[in-house]
This record gives structure tokens, sequence and C-alpha cells, in this order.
């Protein structure tokens, strides 16, 4: 298990030198001057030039990727001249309330789409089944920011049970934190609910008519162990898959909630860094959300690991 987590660990090095690599080639490649940005409406030419000089813009492609690339193994991901502080600083700020948004929305979709798909394969062809998938298919087919603002309308402003928006940090009010992250986390699983529960159906339906299953149901074995403990644990790896690329969608797609819900997570901070041409948060957020991705797909072939020691 080991040297098969050392050999995962080594995949992700040229992942992640790919990842920044193209994203210095986009900020390098996009038009604009974020010299003008810092100088403000009224800079002269010859302040913007001064500028220029001054945070080493005017230099040429290699010197500049090659300075990047050495901060960056020193852990250092830049400056935001417009933020006025450094990029670690603004991007770990904020990544909390990201990761927060994306960990709950997952958790959420996969024990609501694993217990419809389960339910879908063992009511095979009833009513259950066809109510399950239609669920499925309708979280799949809904934009995430018109349920969103559905939710909003119904349990913030007609009820009154849940904020509207805003972030409350864990470490302030736990009660608080839970319910400003409800309405968001819901709205960004449920589209990937109907995958997982899919995909959770499918598998259960091969495992289910396999001949260990069937003995298991002949020793007089409850339906419950049948289900639970040795049809879910063989069908769960092309769960877990699913359950893995689910991860780095919701991830992107926390970008558009945090912007209906007025979360101030990294992709709102991403955002508003494209308007401002902020380049060095856009690489910094991008780098970090892109480490994230790829330690979630490391535990994903973890559990691999535990689930079939063949892999």
């Amino acid at each position: 298990m080991i040297r098969f987590i050392l050999r995962r660990l080594a995949s992700a090095v040229p992942v992640l030198f790919v990842v920044s690599l193209m994203t210095f080639l986009i900020m390098w490649l996009v038009p604009g001057d974020i010299s003008a940005e810092i100088g403000g409406a009224e800079a002269t030419p010859e302040q913007i030039e001064q500028i220029r000089r001054q945070f080493g813009l005017d230099r040429p492609f290699i010197e500049r990727a090659v300075r990047w690339y050495g901060n960056l193994l020193q852990g250092d991901l830049g400056y935001s001249y417009l933020l006025n502080r450094s990029v670690v600083d603004a991007v770990f700020e904020r990544l909390p309330v990201t990761l927060s948004l994306a960990g709950i929305a997952l958790v959420l979709a996969a024990v609501m789409g694993m217990l419809l798909g389960i339910v879908a394969a063992v009511r095979q062809g009833s009513w259950l089944d066809q109510g399950s998938m239609v669920a499925a298919l309708a979280g799949m087919s809904i934009p995430d920011f018109w349920f969103g603002l559905v939710l909003i309308i119904l349990f913030g402003v007609t009820l009154g049970w849940l904020p509207t928006g805003g972030y409350v940090p864990i470490t302030e009010d736990f009660l608080g934190w839970v319910r400003s992250m409800t309405l968001p986390a819901f709205t960004l699983a449920i589209t990937q609910m109907g995958v997982i529960a899919r995909m959770t159906r499918s598998s259960m339906l091969d495992v289910l008519g396999q001949d260990f299953v069937r003995t298991a149901r002949a020793k007089g074995m409850p339906g419950r162990v049948v289900i639970f403990k040795h049809a879910l644990r063989n069908a769960l790896v092309p769960i877990v898959t699913v359950t893995g690329v689910t991860a780095g969608v919701l991830l992107s797609g926390a970008v558009v909630i945090e912007a209906v819900f007025s979360l101030p997570g990294v992709g709102r901070l991403i955002v508003g860094s494209i308007q401002r041409r902020d380049f060095p948060i856009i690489q910094g957020g991008l780098l970090v959300t892109a480490s994230v991705f790829v330690f979630v797909n490391l535990v994903v072939d973890m559990l691999y690991g535990w689930l079939d020691p063949r892999v």
C-alpha cells in the first residue's frame, strides 16, 4: 500500500507542474496590463512604465517563468499589488469557505445519491425505482444557480428559517456556520446527487445478480446484511470513481454558488481578480484549487486499494 501511495504521489508532481505552466501561459497571453490597474485611471504612460520596471513586468517570458517557479518552490505564490498583500494570505484566508462548501456538498451528494441508487436497485421496476431515478434526473437537470435562488426565496425570505447569504466561521459560532452553509451546500450537491444515484443503481444491479449474493440470501442472511455488507462493498469501486470526479465538479461549481449566496470563498476571489486583472491572485488561486483536487484523487486511489487490494 505504501508503494502504491508513493507512486500516486509521484504522478501528482507532473500534473501540478502542467497546471502551473498552463496557468502561467494563460496569464501571459491574456490581453491587458496590470500596471495600468495599479497606476489607476489617471496614471501617465511614464508612470505605468515605471510600475512595470519596478515589479519586473517588463522582463522576458523565460525570466519571469524562472522567477515564478523559483518562488513557487519556496512556497511563495507571489504578491497582489492591488490587494497589497501576499497571495498565500489572500487565498488561504478564503480557502476554508470553499472547502467547507465543497466538502459538505460532497457528503450530501454521496449520501443522498447512494441511498437513492440502492433503493432503486433493490426495488428494480417498482415505483420506488422510477421515482428515485426521476428525482436523480431532475437533480441533474436543474441549474444550480436557479435552484439556489428558489431555496433563498422559500427558506430564507418566505419562511425565514435560514440566512439568505453570508458566512459565519465555524470557530466563532458552530450553529451559525451550519445555518450559513446549509442552503449553499444543498444547492451545490443536488446536481451531483443524480450522477451518483445513477451510478450506484447501475453498479448495485450488476452485483445483486452475481452468485455470491444469491448464496448469501440462500443461507438466510438478513436483507440489510446482504445489501450493505456484501453487495454494496463490491459495488463501491465505480461509485468511488464517480465521487472523486464529483469532488472536482463541486470545487468548480462553488464559484457560482459563492456568488449566489455571497460567500467569501476562493471562487469569488478569483472572479474578482479576473475582473481587476490581478494575475498573481488568479495564478495562486488556480494552483491551490488544482492541488486540492489532486489530493482528493489521491484519497480516491487509496480507497481503491482498500476496497479492492488487486488494484
